[in-house]
């Protein structure tokens, strides 16, 4: 799915939000590296900025004074917030913020799974979440990559809140790698256990139509990036922006 227009099954990651210092920074970092455009309008302790592909939702960006390294938020579309923080405290996991109520957007809750890895909840309302993914310059995949001890921990509790089965992976054999799928047999993403891995979070990858062009345009806008590099599915490299937050950016190969 490239146009997402309702909400989507329960599990599915729907939203995309950063934490930013300074929201101009960001805008013009983030629009100089996808192309983004942006909605902003006031909220209480900052700035919000919405961007947009192609006039469709995209992802957030929150201006927070405090915030500066942090990571990209995943939020899971959830039919029920109330009933999910249930299940996740239910499965050993801890609700930090809410749920709470977005103006008319809908219901969020932020949470921390069994292993220290944090995502968002999102029932939406008017504001469906990304109205854009699989595409470049969007979303098109969240992993959660954890010590390998924990990552048998993180699958039984993600098994447990949304129902997930956990499939492995023949591509990459040798690799401690599970695929989570909806019970619609959908894949939403996967968990890694990688002995690099200082703690466990759920990272995101933007996909891109030329890896080497936008890692080239990364470091124009003051960002960092790896080498480029070719993976089983798609041509990647991890970007770093001017605030210290990682994230990933593929390109497909082409036919």
């Amino acid at each position: 799915m490239s146009r997402v227009t309702g909400n989507q099954p329960d599990g599915t990651p729907t939203w995309m939000e950063l934490a930013v210092p300074d929201l101009d920074r960001a805008m013009d970092f983030y629009g100089a590296l996808f192309g983004w455009t942006y909605e902003t309008e006031s909220m209480e302790g900052g700035r919000y900025a919405v961007a947009l592909v192609g006039g469709q939702r995209a992802a957030g960006l929150m201006e927070r004074p405090d915030a500066a390294g942090g990571g990209w938020t995943m939020y899971m579309a959830v039919d029920d917030c109330d009933g999910t923080a249930k299940r996740i405290a239910d499965a050993g996991g801890r609700v930090l913020w809410g749920p709470v109520e977005i103006r008319d957007y809908g219901r969020a809750a932020i949470a921390e799974d069994t292993v220290g890895a944090q995502f968002g909840l999102w029932q939406g309302r008017t504001h469906v979440g990304c109205e854009i993914v699989n595409e470049p310059n969007s979303l098109v995949r969240n992993d959660l990559v954890a010590p390998p001890a924990h990552a048998a921990r993180a699958r039984d509790f993600y098994a447990a809140v949304f129902a997930y089965t956990l499939d492995g992976n023949p591509d990459m054999p040798g690799v401690d790698f599970t695929f989570l799928r909806r019970p619609d047999g959908h894949e939403i993403g996967g968990i890694m256990g990688d002995a690099s891995a200082g703690a466990a979070s759920w990272g995101t990858c933007f996909e891109v139509a030329d890896t080497d062009a936008a890692v080239a345009r990364a470091a124009a806008a003051g960002g960092t990036a790896t080498e480029p590099e070719d993976t089983v599915y798609v041509r990647q490299a991890r970007v770093t922006d001017p605030f210290g937050t990682e994230f990933v950016i593929g390109a497909r190969p082409t036919a």
